[in-house]
């Protein structure tokens, strides 16, 4: 079972895993969006990074719930919003457990990302972060490990894609060739899982 310590774990994780690749996810963004995701991903989870420090929630969604709320105050641009919703959904979605097993995250986090697709119009394919939490909350079930795998491998994917929503959209067939920085971090988001599981 999964308690509120796990979850902080996560988002710490997350933060630090943000903080390392934030470079990385602007040079992504640099060509097909505003050259800011890595930098603006950077101050929202350093700031939920602070807050659970500050603030530590008893229960899972308590944790989720802080996080989301975190990110959507202080990243500017689309993926705060999305990022938040993500977040703010799937701890709504844990309600007030205690602690919660693999399988009921899996299934909140798919109510999160529906939200997601809601909230910003996508779906799979489009050539956003939904490419890649989409398989990642469909290999859940399996392992994070699993999860991590299939979100890794949706990032790449989008490389070929021409992108549907976004900013990138505007772009047209010159966002053709270029991973898409949005399910890039998403991927570091599942990925932090496994991190948060080992320790």
């Amino acid at each position: 079972m999964l308690d509120a310590a796990f979850f902080r774990r996560w988002m710490t994780a997350t933060a630090a895993s943000v903080d390392r690749e934030a470079e990385r996810l602007t040079a992504l963004d640099s060509p097909i969006g505003d050259a800011d995701h890595g930098s603006n991903l950077q101050r929202g989870f350093t700031a939920v990074a602070a807050a659970l420090e500050k603030e530590a929630p008893g229960t899972p969604g308590g944790v989720l719930t802080l996080a989301g709320r975190q990110l959507i105050s202080t990243v500017g641009g689309a993926s705060g919003p999305l990022y938040g919703t993500l977040l703010r959904r799937t701890g709504k979605a844990l309600g007030d457990a205690g602690e919660v097993s693999a399988e009921q995250l899996a299934e909140a986090l798919r109510t999160g990302v529906d939200a997601v697709m809601t909230l910003g119009g996508a779906a799979p394919g489009d050539k956003t972060m939904i490419d890649a939490l989409v398989p990642a909350v469909d290999a859940l079930g399996d392992s994070f490990a699993a999860a991590r795998a299939a979100a890794e491998e949706g990032a790449v994917a989008t490389t070929p894609l021409q992108a549907r929503k976004g900013r990138a959209s505007y772009l047209g067939e010159r966002s053709i060739g270029h991973q898409d920085p949005g399910a890039t971090s998403a991927a570091l988001l599942v990925a932090a899982l496994v991190e948060a599981a080992d320790e």
